[in-house]
């Protein structure tokens, strides 16, 4: 369970087996259902998660109903609605799997633990928020100025199993278009 976990830290910093083993032993493994959420609207976010297999979805609902998906994190990456993790404020965001999903969970307390007395991990939470960063300036900046048709290019080059994995309405509402304008896309493609 433990595997893919060690393997993105060690692909990530140098670091020793006991150092590896301790950063471990403050996850534990959690399996969810297709749909089951990890964090209601207004609820304090008290987890990072890492998907070891699945994905983790962060969304919003507006007043009228629509939903706005503004991030995704698959196997090897790292999830959780960041604002309220931090500022232990309530999330104003939903998280959920959309997949039946095996995570590994580490607690806000737990998480910042290990940041603040293991300088590898450290390094591992500087790398996911410039990464984090940087992908979604990437999308903003990228976004503004296209078409439906560049939004969804632009997808698939940058996350080419995103729209293998992901419903047509999630997909449509992470890229700001209607489910209809997604699905005659894909068909030009």
């Amino acid at each position: 369970m433990y595997n893919l976990l060690e393997a993105f830290i060690k692909s990530r910093t140098k670091i020793d087996d006991a150092s590896l083993k301790l950063i471990c032993s403050f996850f534990e493994p959690v399996k969810t259902k297709r749909n089951e959420l990890l964090l209601n609207y207004n609820d304090v976010c008290k987890h990072y998660y890492f998907v070891n297999k699945g994905c983790i979805r962060l969304f919003t609902i507006s007043s009228e109903g629509i939903e706005t998906t503004r991030f995704f994190a698959f196997e090897d990456g790292f999830g959780t609605a960041l604002p309220s993790l931090i500022e232990q404020t309530p999330a104003r965001e939903y998280m959920q799997t959309i997949e039946k999903s095996e995570l590994l969970r580490i607690s806000r307390d737990n998480f910042y633990h290990l940041v603040d007395t293991t300088p590898q991990f450290a390094l591992i939470y500087r790398q996911i928020l410039e990464l984090g960063f940087i992908t979604a300036q990437k999308r903003i900046y990228g976004f503004q100025g296209f078409d439906a048709l560049e939004k969804v290019k632009w997808v698939i080059q940058h996350q080419p199993d995103f729209l293998l994995r992901v419903s047509n309405k999630m997909a449509a509402s992470y890229l700001g278009l209607s489910p209809s304008t997604l699905s005659r896309i894909k068909v030009r493609l």
